[in-house]
């Protein structure tokens, strides 16, 4: 069949705002006392305030989150058991720092040993898990690093499960926010649990370090941390009205300085962005005309959920077209590439994604290919006159 060539066709599908050809005015990002630290919408990825973000420190006890996170992933395997006693050794129990307060030769249930590492940062507990898992916690360390590697944490090494202090034991704030959101994604039964303010072992009620969570009802982790090395730390995150985000503070210089830091990073946030769906895979954007098939127009969407954040109070301003051939010929398959949809707000591409098809299109009958073949040749002709 004679294919003829075709124009592309840009639609503008929101009208141009008055604010389209500038910049989108912002309120600064608060500065804070802390030596790095970074804010992220936890749906999007979107980084909405940083510093030093990539610089390597000292974790403390933020690689606890990391040390659950492996232990979620031998849950998930299949190759642990919450009900599962782990025998607790002498290293463990001699263990220094914040402790959990496991005894030396007693048997202790998996599930008890998470609560002990997440919500009393216990050292004891987490080489218990450490060892009972990989044999050692050297050994087990090499799981923390391979998970990164698989995070994309590109800048973070893993020397033990606890976070006491070692040269060469060292993450991002990037890195850190990276794992609190895969955490949060692929983990949510387990994320539940760096919400809870307290908790009781062996007649011993320890609360949760993070005091965010009593001055900040929308908060609901994720983890302190604390060595001279590292100074005070706080990976925290929260959600309002449908939007979370993640907040890292890292290098405060007291348990009173990262909580209010983090504060101005989280209040920053949701004062100033928003999150929304502006589009899904059902949502048809345009229909085009579709010649030799069964229909005489074909409809078009995005082939994902488009989640954006953006400033707060310019959703109207936002500008989309989409770029696609003047028309299409059959046969069509159903998510099909057929172009790109731009979204603009201001000066700023904020998303560039494809324009699929959404039903196939069957080539129609020979008499009805041979009249939409006559009406393109006729209407090719007079366009090119």
């Amino acid at each position: 069949m004679l294919r003829i060539g075709i124009a592309l066709f840009a639609l503008t599908l929101v009208l141009p705002s008055v604010y389209a050809a500038n910049a989108i005015p912002l309120l600064p990002a608060p500065k804070l006392e802390a030596s790095s630290y970074l804010l992220i919408d936890a749906q999007t990825s979107k980084v909405l305030a940083e510093h030093n973000a990539q610089e390597k420190n000292a974790p403390a006890s933020l690689t606890k989150i990391m040390t659950g996170y492996v232990v979620e992933e031998e849950l998930r395997r299949g190759r642990l058991d919450l009900d599962e006693e782990v025998p607790i050794s002498v290293n463990a129990w001699r263990t220094g720092g914040s402790k959990m307060f496991i005894r030396e030769g007693t048997q202790v249930k998996v599930s008890d040993l998470l609560k002990g590492v997440i919500i009393q940062s216990g050292n004891d507990a987490s080489v218990a898990l450490a060892e009972h898992i990989a044999g050692s916690e050297d050994q087990f360390a090499d799981l923390m690093n391979q998970q990164a590697e698989l995070l994309g944490m590109k800048n973070s090494r893993f020397r033990n499960a606890t976070g006491l202090p070692d040269e060469e034991h060292y993450s991002t704030a990037e890195d850190l926010a990276l794992l609190t959101q895969a955490l949060i994604v692929n983990h949510p039964d387990q994320y539940e649990l760096y919400s809870q303010r307290s908790y009781t072992f062996n007649n011993i009620e320890q609360p949760n370090r993070n005091r965010l969570l009593w001055r900040d009802r929308s908060v609901d982790g994720v983890k302190t941390g604390f060595t001279n090395a590292a100074g005070y730390c706080l990976v925290a995150s929260a959600e309002r009205n449908g939007m979370r985000l993640i907040s890292v503070v890292l290098g405060t210089d007291s348990d009173e300085a990262r909580m209010r830091e983090s504060q101005k990073l989280l209040s920053y946030g949701f004062r100033n962005f928003e999150t929304k769906t502006l589009y899904e895979p059902d949502d048809t954007l345009q229909e085009q005309p579709v010649y030799y098939g069964t229909v005489e127009s074909l409809p078009m969407g995005v082939d994902e959920d488009v989640v954006l954040t953006f400033p707060k109070g310019y959703y109207q301003d936002i500008e989309a077209s989409i770029s696609v051939p003047a028309y299409f010929e059959a046969p069509v398959k159903k998510g099909d590439e057929l172009g790109t949809v731009e979204l603009r707000l201001g000066n700023e591409v904020i998303y560039e994604g494809s324009v699929v098809a959404q039903i196939d299109v069957e080539e129609s009958g020979v008499f009805s290919r041979l009249g939409d073949y006559i009406y393109l040749m006729f209407d090719q002709s007079d366009a090119n006159e």
